[in-house]
């Protein structure tokens, strides 16, 4: 007889094999709202992050024009040795020796006029921040409307995988009935062979949309850029059936919105005045510009020297003459003087220098480049304002595209839902018929694919109404909510 620990190690392995395969599985299941997964895809997407890079350049672009404004402020310093003959900078003379030299430089510079350049320069960067920015919230929105795009169609096709269901469901009681008449020897046995069929093409229905529902799921979890998709679901909110009863906003009244308020309408607004600055540069380059600059300078030469005021000179005489009358030697007395280098802070001051001076520079010529960067200039504008016209035209387009689908995809649910009703009492009698044998596996087959194919058509409408009207409120300032 086994003693029971060995049982209960037995046992724990077995249950462990058991369920084992199934621990991979549980994965707990988040469901995602719409307002969720933007906000996700706008805080993870690469591109939006390269972009929010490019703002803080600009960023930095532009406090580097506003500095320019300011003077420049440089200085300079050195610590020279020098051997052998060499003219000392100081004293101008020749020096033999090693000496030692040091140099002290400030100096500022200041453009007064310059065909007021620098300051369409700083207007012009100020302008590409704006730009740069709106470029951000561009990128965003498309984000958000291509995650709306693959929400609303994970919500189509999991109502499609509802439709799936309810069909191999009414297909297996269809079955039963079919069975228990062919058991009774109402019904031969061919009309249930052919129910099988009938349920094994619900299951592979069912299979192909369950598929499809998970592939959608995939794809959006992938348009958000979310790491592991596992357990990702969405929310399916209760969206009402559209009605005949829905208006929606004047067209015209979303395109006046849209025009004043889309990113890339204000972009290309700031685009031209952006390339009016560029203009306005080009032009400066025909002015005179006058600049103020100041300098201090002072050193140090080791060759510059002075009387040691603390040696006492020595006196030598030297003959100078004879006298006429005795003939005695006439004598001159000169003092010798002790040298030493002069010290550093008395150089300091000494060799100090100051300039401060204004230059004008005229251009004259050179070579028409100026001409011809104002003639780019005057393109470039003329090209932004083509652009403005053009992302006007676009946006417009699309608006009132987006107003016919919807107004069009209304009237599509309203005749799709009419002939859903007819065709689904076309389907109950047509089952009815086929349970006592007046109708035969053909016909109740394509009765059921006219039912299935009105059930399609009906949510296809549906969603394809929502989606448009999605779009509408986006152009007209609303919010992105499915309710």
């Amino acid at each position: 007889m086994m003693n029971s620990p060995k049982i209960l190690k037995r046992l724990i392995l077995l249950t462990l094999l058991f369920f084992l395969p199934f621990l991979g599985y549980s994965q707990e299941i988040h469901e995602w709202t719409l307002e969720e997964c933007i906000t996700y895809a706008r805080d993870h997407n690469i591109n939006v992050k390269k972009q929010l890079l490019n703002v803080q350049l600009q960023e930095i672009n532009s406090t580097e024009s506003k500095l320019t404004m300011l003077p420049t402020l440089g200085g300079n310093a050195t610590h020279v040795y020098n051997w052998g003959q060499t003219i000392d900078p100081f004293t101008n003379q020749f020096a033999t020796e090693r000496v030692r030299s040091n140099s002290f430089y400030v100096s500022t510079q200041m453009v007064i006029f310059s065909g007021f350049q620098k300051l369409n320069t700083l207007r012009k960067s100020q302008l590409d921040l704006n730009i740069s920015e709106l470029e951000v919230e561009k990128m965003m929105n498309d984000i958000s409307l291509n995650v709306v795009t693959f929400y609303l169609q994970a919500l189509y096709n999991a109502e499609l995988l509802k439709i799936s269901e309810s069909q191999l469901e009414m297909v297996k009681l269809q079955r039963d009935r079919i069975k228990i008449l062919v058991e009774s020897g109402s019904l031969a046995q061919g009309e249930l062979l052919n129910m099988e069929a009938q349920v094994a093409s619900a299951e592979l229905q069912l299979v192909e949309s369950r598929n499809n529902y998970e592939l959608t799921l995939l794809q959006l979890s992938q348009l958000i850029d979310l790491e592991d998709s596992r357990g990702f679901s969405v929310v399916a909110p209760d969206l009402a059936d559209p009605s005949v009863n829905i208006s929606l906003s004047p067209v015209d009244k979303i395109v006046h919105y849209a025009l004043q308020n889309q990113p890339e309408i204000i972009s290309s607004r700031y685009r031209i005045q952006s390339a009016k600055k560029d203009f306005e540069i080009s032009r400066g380059s025909y002015s005179p510009t006058l600049t103020l600059n100041g300098s201090w300078g002072t050193g140090y030469s080791g060759a510059s020297l002075e009387k040691d005021p603390n040696v006492a000179p020595d006196l030598i005489t030297y003959p100078i003459g004879i006298t006429q009358l005795t003939g005695d030697t006439v004598l001159g007395i000169s003092a010798q003087y002790s040298y030493r280098v002069k010290p550093f802070s008395d150089q300091l001051k000494t060799n100090e220098n100051q300039s401060l001076g204004l230059y004008l520079n005229i251009p004259i010529f050179n070579g028409y480049r100026s001409r011809d960067n104002v003639q780019r200039a005057k393109i470039a504008v003329a090209n932004a304002e083509l652009d403005l016209q053009l992302s006007q035209n676009n946006l417009r387009k699309l608006i009132v595209q987006a107003y016919a689908d919807a107004s069009a995809a209304l009237k599509k649910y309203v005749a799709a839902e009419t002939k859903l009703h007819a065709q689904q009492e076309s389907f109950n009698y047509a089952s009815e018929k086929y349970a006592v044998g007046l109708l035969n596996a053909v016909e109740y087959n394509q009765n059921k694919e006219d039912l299935n194919k009105a059930q399609s058509e009906l949510i296809q409408a549906k969603y394809d109404f929502i989606f448009k009207t999605k779009i509408l409120d986006f152009y007209e300032g609303k919010p992105l909510v499915l309710y």
